[in-house]
């Protein structure tokens, strides 16, 4: 079994297996501006999100820990931060954390440099710096303990939960067992299995946080239903879903479940915070489904790289974390062959193994991390990349939470 990986080792002890200059706004009305900084320098990727003003509470504090997890993450090893100058969340406070972490960053003001024009011009000059010391960075030998690995469906059908999910599984359990960690999530979809999650938790803390998770989220869609509009406003799984021979949710999350492998729980993740230092196995991240929102909370709780599972298909990547696309519908893969990375297609028609087929996927994962380029990065794809929103919820306490759950667990 392969004990290393080559990465990069960065200042604050944590290794990356790539080495992004990322561009990043503090506030949407920047996005262009990022666009053509990013544009002009080689390497360069640019985060363009619609947030960072006009928001208020929890709602601006996932915006403000998110974007300063993607500046600290691994993956990145520098940063320009390009701000307004009048938005709610400061770029100061972003290129502050950037700087606590060791990394190379500079950060421009629109409105004090003098507009976009000026901008974009300082910001290049400092960017092809930057660029410059990248350079010098090479990968090192690193311990294969420490890979994080965040998992996700999207675009589900019956295979899913039949050959992908289960790869994926497996593929988590042999890291785990050497070491690393992986994050799962989509409580909204695990909603049923959380006696089951509970059971798998490594003491009782563990376990009533689980419930907690899952509770809270399932208080999170219930508030955002409206029975004045039709039930294709208020469904919990899409259309999509239905057409690949998936019957309800329930059926959903117990395929869901399996990319969770069968490791111990250690802990409950919020979303875009990193597991506590030391800590390795198995993550549960509390958030809901969005599959962008979701593989960027992984992300942000220092997931290097993401497996995700997709039985209808789809092309998205993450601009800092490769996405390693695997599905267990052979029709699919055949017809789509250029966005996938992984065909597990062969559990369900070739009689293959579980066991190896997550062994194959282990394998692709070290691939990924010396350096392999995944099929989502081929194609530039970039679109998992999207900031959790808690506009319009009040958040509740354990008890009021609780109070309105079936309360299963007690």
């Amino acid at each position: 079994m392969v004990s290393t990986f080559n990465g990069y080792r960065r200042a604050d002890g944590s290794v990356g297996i790539r080495n992004y200059l990322a561009v990043i706004p503090s506030v949407f009305c920047a996005n262009r501006t990022v666009e053509r900084i990013a544009a002009q320098l080689p390497g360069a990727v640019a985060m363009r999100h619609p947030v960072g003003c006009s928001q208020v509470g929890f709602d601006l504090e996932l915006t403000g820990r998110t974007l300063k997890a993607m500046g600290t993450h691994p993956n990145v090893g520098a940063v320009l931060v390009i701000g307004l100058g009048c938005e709610r969340f400061d770029p100061r406070e972003l290129y502050d954390a950037v700087k606590a972490s060791g990394k190379p960053v500079e950060l421009f003001v629109i409105q004090e440099e003098g507009g976009v024009a000026n901008t974009v011009r300082r910001a290049v000059e400092a960017g092809i710096k930057l660029a410059g010391q990248l350079k010098e960075v090479k990968r090192e030998p690193c311990d294969i303990a420490e890979l994080i690995i965040g998992t996700k469906c999207g675009g589900t059908d019956a295979t899913s939960g039949l050959a992908a999910n289960p790869a994926v599984g497996e593929m988590s359990d042999i890291l785990i067992a050497n070491g690393g960690s992986t994050i799962f999530s989509e409580c909204n979809e695990l909603l049923g299995t959380e006696d089951i999650l509970a059971k798998r938790a490594v003491n009782k803390e563990v376990a009533d946080k689980v419930y907690d998770a899952i509770y809270e989220i399932e208080d999170v869609m219930r508030s955002g239903l409206d029975s004045s509009l039709g039930a294709n406003r208020n469904q919990l799984i899409s259309p999509g879903n239905f057409d690949g021979g998936v019957s309800s949710i329930v059926e959903k999350a117990l395929g869901g479940v399996h990319k969770s492998g069968t490791s111990p729980l250690v802990d409950v993740l919020d979303y875009a915070i990193r597991p506590e230092k030391g800590r390795k196995g198995l993550f549960l991240m509390k958030y809901e489904s969005h599959d962008a929102e979701v593989v960027t909370g992984m992300v942000g709780c220092g997931a290097q790289l993401v497996a995700f599972t997709t039985g209808r298909g789809t092309p998205t990547g993450h601009p800092i974390a490769p996405v390693i696309k695997v599905t267990g519908n052979a029709k699919t893969y055949a017809s789509m062959e250029e966005d996938f990375d992984f065909d597990a297609s062969g559990i369900i028609s070739n009689g293959e193994s579980v066991k190896d087929a997550g062994k194959r996927l282990f394998e692709l994962v070290i691939k990924v991390a010396n350096g392999e380029e995944t099929a989502a990065e081929k194609m530039g794809g970039d679109e998992l990349f999207c900031i959790a929103r808690r506009h319009g919820y009040k958040r509740k306490t354990k008890e009021d939470i609780a109070a309105v759950s079936c309360g299963c667990n007690k």
